[in-house]
């Protein structure tokens, strides 16, 4: 049943919405029950894999931490930009960070995470070369925020999701 709809709800609900913008009739029935059981066949292709987690309690350990960097980087920027940073020496960059992260839902999770601390956006990733780029809105010093990502973030991903 689940391969001839693969999205029972979804097209119960097109069909619904169907009949609710037209008038109700058989033809309207028929019409409406076949573009919902197309648009759900469709919806299917479109729909990502689901993520194959090896381990929660990484996850857990993660959360915890990244909660608390972001709350250390919301009071440093806020101090960086309301004291104007080291006297006017502030160093924004870009920066290359060497990734060994290949699963796509790790990969995800890890952009939400750099872009929702504030002071560090990520900006693009090449699958080929496993190469983030990022920009750092006070960068002191390079191999500590390779170290950072590496150590802090990536380890815990990859225990995650293997």
């Amino acid at each position: 049943m689940i391969r001839l709809i693969p999205h029972p709800l979804l097209s119960l609900a097109l069909v619904f919405m169907w009949l609710l913008l037209t008038s109700f009739s058989l033809g309207h029935l028929v019409l409406g029950a076949m573009l919902g059981l197309v648009i759900g066949w469709i919806f299917r292709l479109l729909e990502p894999e689901r993520p194959k987690l090896r381990r929660i309690w990484p996850l857990v350990k993660l959360s915890g931490i990244v909660a608390l960097d972001i709350l250390r980087s919301n009071i440093a920027v806020a101090r960086l930009i309301l004291t104007r940073g080291r006297h006017g020496k502030r160093r924004s960059e870009f920066l290359e960070v060497p990734l060994e992260l290949k699963d796509p839902h790790a990969l995800a999770l890890l952009a939400m995470i750099v872009t929702a601390t504030p002071g560090t956006a990520w900006l693009s990733h090449d699958m080929d070369s496993g190469i983030l780029i990022l920009h750092v809105f006070d960068l002191v010093e390079e191999d500590d925020w390779r170290t950072l990502i590496h150590n802090r973030y990536e380890t815990l991903l990859m225990e995650a999701f293997g």
